[in-house]
């Protein structure tokens, strides 16, 4: 499978976590030393991987369960060597987000380094 396909698919078991409320799933896209951060309606959120898995979790019953929109849109993928920049707009929680995903590929796999989010409108 080709970097660009294999990020891709990262990016949608992300997306994927969400969906189903899964701490699990969440822990394995992201390496274990991630950050999540950005903007939300009241502020400035920062967020570990363990902290935003546990975040993630908490929504229930899960966005899949009660029947919420769904969109994932990446919007662009640039590799370099082993990191890559991805920017992706996602329906989650009524809101759309903006994300740009710092990713590295560790042990022949790519994760998610760093996570960026705006709230559009």
């Amino acid at each position: 499978m080709s970097d660009t396909n294999e990020i891709r698919a990262c990016v949608e078991r992300y997306y994927e976590s969400l969906q189903t409320s899964d701490p699990g799933l969440v822990k394995q896209v992201f390496h274990e030393t991630a950050m999540i951060t950005g903007y939300l309606p009241d502020g400035l959120h920062q967020m570990t991987v363990t902290e935003f898995a546990g975040f993630v979790e908490a929504q229930q019953p899960s966005p899949e369960a009660s029947g919420a929109e769904r969109m994932l849109e990446i919007l662009s993928c640039e590799i370099a060597g082993e990191t890559a920049s991805v920017r992706l707009r996602e329906a989650y929680l009524g809101m759309v987000f903006l994300d740009t995903f710092a990713m590295l590929k560790v042990e022949d796999r790519w994760v998610i380094y760093n996570k960026l989010f705006h709230v559009e409108g």
